[in-house]
């Protein structure tokens, strides 16, 4: 294990789609979603630590999560939970990441990963990254890892790399798009040549700040004029004000998509980013009729549902449903066709607009 490799943890998102279980004061990846007994911070905490050491882990999240932050994993120093004002998208996360790496080791191999992420092959996981961190040390190449596509997903970024391989087993990126149209992921599907972007990626810190400095400008001027402030007691103010001005952008659309130094390595360890009820649902014990139950529930004549209740007193009795969701949570239930969930976002944001605020 390198001493100059760092690790970013995402953990500011609210996951909306996977409402009503996942809410604002407790966003999926604090959640037991998979109810093995560790949420899915725990599960990424413990997984990146087959890599990075616990002192070069860096959890970025939202001001109003660090009491649980530091329940879940008591074991990463406050001073390595850096602290969000308000959410604008993935970019300023990594961006505040990366200067406050840059700060403690210039030298620094950074891997960039979602806190709530499901992958089943740890190990394989483990060593792919050691893999990529070697390159990165060595070359200045932003690297992806890809997912061999099994369905035209709307809500994955997607990778067309060059077929020519190089000989450390990595594939220049001829085209990154992000959340492409039904019709174009299915036309990506279909040519074989696209994989997923699984949302982890690896730099050496300086390409990660040279991409900032190319391709996001006013938002690496920005960090970069309060860097020598940071781990100082202005550093929560400095960064409140940074915010105020950068553009609400993620990653993905903000470097990624432009720049001409991408590399992917395809991987198969297991991953999901599990952003909705169906990727649950594929990854969670079924009965004979792919049906799914979490909690105090009875079936009749139903097939390929997903019924899931935190409220132990109350049972849940469904009869002749197929390819549906039923989800009570807290003071909220759902009910709605796997083939809908997409709208479940958007359900969310009317209650945000209705101002029914006790229910997300």
């Amino acid at each position: 294990m390198s001493s100059n490799s760092y690790c970013i943890l995402m953990a500011g998102g609210i996951g909306s789609r996977f409402w009503p279980m996942s809410r604002n004061h407790c966003p999926k990846q604090f959640l037991d979603i998979l109810n093995i007994g560790k949420t899915l911070l725990q599960q990424t905490f413990e997984r990146v630590q087959l890599h990075t050491a616990i002192s070069n882990i860096y959890v970025v999240t939202h001001h109003s999560y660090l009491d649980l932050v530091t329940q879940q994993i008591p074991q990463i120093p406050k001073e390595q939970i850096l602290l969000e004002p308000f959410g604008r998208n993935t970019a300023p996360c990594v961006a505040y990441g990366l200067f406050k790496i840059n700060k403690k080791n210039p030298e620094a191999n950074v891997v960039i990963c979602p806190a709530d992420h499901l992958i089943t092959n740890e190990q394989q996981y483990a060593q792919t990254i050691v893999k990529a961190v070697e390159l990165a040390q060595k070359n200045p190449y932003l690297i992806t890892m890809g997912i061999q596509p099994t369905h035209p997903n709307t809500g994955y970024g997607y990778i067309q790399y060059i077929q020519k391989q190089d000989n450390e087993g990595v594939f220049k990126v001829k085209t990154f798009t992000e959340k492409p149209s039904i019709e174009l992921a299915k036309t990506f599907v279909q040519s074989g040549d696209f994989l997923w972007n699984s949302g982890i990626f690896i730099a050496n810190v300086s390409t990660w700040l040279q991409a900032f400095k190319q391709y996001l400008p006013e938002m690496h001027s920005s960090f970069e004029s309060i860097s020598h402030k940071l781990g100082t007691k202005l550093e929560a103010q400095l960064i409140n004000h940074v915010y105020q001005h950068c553009l609400n952008i993620s990653i993905d659309n903000g470097i990624m998509e432009h720049a001409n130094n991408v590399y992917v390595i395809p991987v198969d360890f297991g991953w999901s980013d599990l952003g909705t009820w169906n990727a649950l649902h594929e990854h969670l014990p079924q009965d004979g009729q792919k049906n799914t139950v979490i909690g105090n529930v009875m079936l009749y004549n139903t097939q390929n549902t997903l019924v899931c209740t935190n409220n132990k007193e109350k049972l849940i009795v469904v009869e002749g449903l197929q390819n549906m969701l039923v989800i009570e949570y807290d003071n909220a239930i759902l009910i709605c066709p796997k083939s809908s969930e997409q709208h479940i976002r958007h359900i969310v944001n009317e209650l945000k607009s209705l101002n029914k605020t006790d229910y997300i």
